[in-house]
């Protein structure tokens, strides 16, 4: 049986994704639609695939996380919630004037308790919490910023995650880029996220999957 190569665009099908997904917390709507007449409210992660995450930290009955990259605290506050009481979110961020929005909405749905805000280079965050021996403790770690230092962020990860943990890399084809072949003059972020996403692949400490959701979504498990 011949079957077509494509589905619809990528907007229909997104469009009829989101319009099949189970309603959001309330909270996390509401910042939702507070950041629709944001000038920089696009580069808020996609719903879709943050409900795929938050259902996989319930699965695995998470209780701690880090986020590299905050903005408005949209993907921090779903994390939270997913997690029971004593769960904690180490949310790493290089400034908090996006954090400051996303403060309130994770006060109001009653979790801000659980998200410890560290402003500074990811990097430095993640080697804090290593020197602190906090190595092999975290179960997820989502990643939505520093593209420029993603192939150290994965390795400090690595280190931070138990086995079985997962961590996931958001902008897995950085809007479009990857889809394309390589060009000799390639943004460099988008070149350092096309040889980790090769790097990924080729490793055999990790099982890795990308997903085609959103601007694609890296999740590999620490084998």
């Amino acid at each position: 049986m011949n079957h077509p190569r494509e589905y619809g665009s990528d907007q229909q099908r997104r469009t009829y994704i989101n319009s099949h997904m189970s309603e959001l917390h309330p909270v996390m709507k509401k910042l939702r639609q507070l950041m629709e007449t944001h000038p920089r409210g696009f580069i808020m992660s996609d719903p879709n695939p943050i409900m795929v995450l938050s259902n996989m930290l319930k699965l695995a009955a998470a209780k701690k996380c880090i986020e590299v990259g905050v903005f408005t605290g949209y993907s921090s506050l779903a994390w939270a919630l997913s997690m029971p009481e004593d769960g904690k979110v180490v949310a790493c961020d290089i400034s908090t004037e996006y954090t400051d929005i996303g403060k309130p909405f994770w006060k109001e749905a009653g979790v801000d308790h659980k998200i410890d805000l560290r402003i500074a280079p990811a990097v430095e965050t993640l080697q804090s919490l290593i020197e602190s021996e906090e190595s092999g403790t975290f179960d997820f770690i989502y990643v939505d910023g520093d593209k420029l230092n993603a192939d150290v962020i994965y390795e400090l990860s690595l280190k931070l995650l138990r086995t079985n943990g997962i961590i996931a890399f958001d902008n897995s084809f950085m809007h479009g880029h990857l889809l394309k072949p390589e060009d000799e003059d390639e943004r460099q972020d988008v070149s350092v996220i096309r040889k980790l996403n090769v790097k990924i692949q080729q490793d055999s400490r990790v099982a890795a999957v990308m997903l085609d959701v959103a601007d694609g979504v890296y999740v590999c498990r620490k084998n």
